[in-house]
């Protein structure tokens, strides 16, 4: 129990910490969003064609690929998050290739630091001179930043993967259930759960039920959408592939939306972690990431099955999500479903 509390209430407060920095740091939000795409290019790839296309299929030149992909987790993430802050890609290509070796969290943080500075060093330096230069400052001084914090990193966000990773392995079904509702909710909201599961560096189990119940949860968004009547068919199949897309319709209903996600996504961690489906691919806790990344490290019948029943949990948590809330709505008159609903036509209309 001790374990449980440990690793969820870290948890709990990396994700204030998360949510604090992606809403009130200079543009964290936008940095959070290339921490995410970061970790596409690196582990969803590596995941893919090393795992898959290497390992199983033993197709040599992807597996190539995708070890080299995953070997500059740290270049991807120095490069693309200054790049999503807005910039020099110059200047960001710089500070990511001189950061080989480097892990995303180091590269992460040095990419922003570069995001921040770098347009201050643009202006500063005269026409002509800013870019050559600039490249000359930037490329030291963001490998000096990732060497720096590295220690910081291992000693904080790892050890809270860890500690999650911990209670997965040590209660998996409970763990299931808590840590797949939580990711799911954090899938939807306007945070990022692949860039929250790339910064703890979440691995094995605590990582299986992450995708697993990012991807099962899809549908309890679909079903959440259709029930309440939130959008056309578009934006139900918006919300199922991409729930950023959605984030103007989910921020307006974050009461039955939430609730029923944190159902549908716990069920199917539930399902990942009986199925004992494992993911040493960080970042990929989103519905199609989380759809393709576990076939990279288990049997692909195993898969299978347990996204099949993970689909049909999401189904049912949506269900019984929007259900609770509608017998709750009746009872105390909250008018939550038609508020949501003249709400959301209002949004469109307008």
């Amino acid at each position: 129990m001790f374990t449980i509390l440990k690793g969820m209430g870290l948890l709990f407060l990396t994700l204030l910490l998360f949510s604090v920095f992606s809403l009130k740091a200079p543009k964290g939000d936008k940095a959070m969003s290339g921490l995410a795409g970061a970790a596409i290019a690196s582990f969803l790839v590596e995941a893919i064609h090393k795992y898959i296309s290497g390992d199983f299929f033993k197709i040599a030149f992807l597996g190539e690929v995708g070890t080299s992909s995953g070997s500059l987790a740290g270049t991807a993430a120095a490069s693309l998050v200054p790049i999503f802050m807005g910039a020099n890609p110059v200047f960001a290509l710089v500070a990511g290739v001189a950061l080989s070796g480097i892990g995303i969290l180091p590269g992460f943080i040095a990419g922003y630091m570069v995001g921040l500075i770098s347009p201050i060093i643009e202006k500063k330096l005269p026409e002509g001179l800013n870019v050559v230069a600039g490249a000359l400052i930037i490329a030291p001084l963001a490998r000096f930043i990732a060497l720096a914090v590295t220690p910081v990193v291992d000693a904080t966000l790892l050890n809270v993967g860890y500690a999650v990773t911990a209670a997965a392995n040590q209660s998996p079904l409970v763990m299931g259930f808590l840590l797949g509702g939580m990711m799911k909710v954090i899938c939807t909201s306007p945070l990022s759960s692949m860039s929250m599961t790339a910064m703890l560096g979440l691995q094995g189990l605590a990582m299986g039920i992450s995708s697993v119940a990012s991807f099962g949860g899809a549908f309890t968004n679909g079903i959440v959408f259709k029930r309440m009547g939130l959008g056309d068919k578009s934006n139900i199949l918006g919300v199922m592939l991409e729930p950023l897309t959605q984030a103007h319709i989910i921020t307006k209903n974050p009461i039955p939306i939430f609730f029923s996600d944190f159902i549908g996504g716990g069920l199917a961690g539930i399902v990942a972690a009986n199925f004992g489906i494992i993911n040493n691919a960080p970042g990929t806790a989103a519905p199609i990431p989380g759809f393709l990344a576990p076939f990279g490290f288990n049997p692909p019948t195993k898969v299978i099955l347990a996204l099949s029943l993970a689909a049909i949990l999401g189904i049912i948590g949506g269900y019984i999500g929007t259900s609770i809330l509608d017998i709750v709505d009746k009872k105390y008159d909250l008018e939550i479903f038609n508020k949501s609903t003249r709400r959301q036509k209002l949004a469109i209309n307008k």
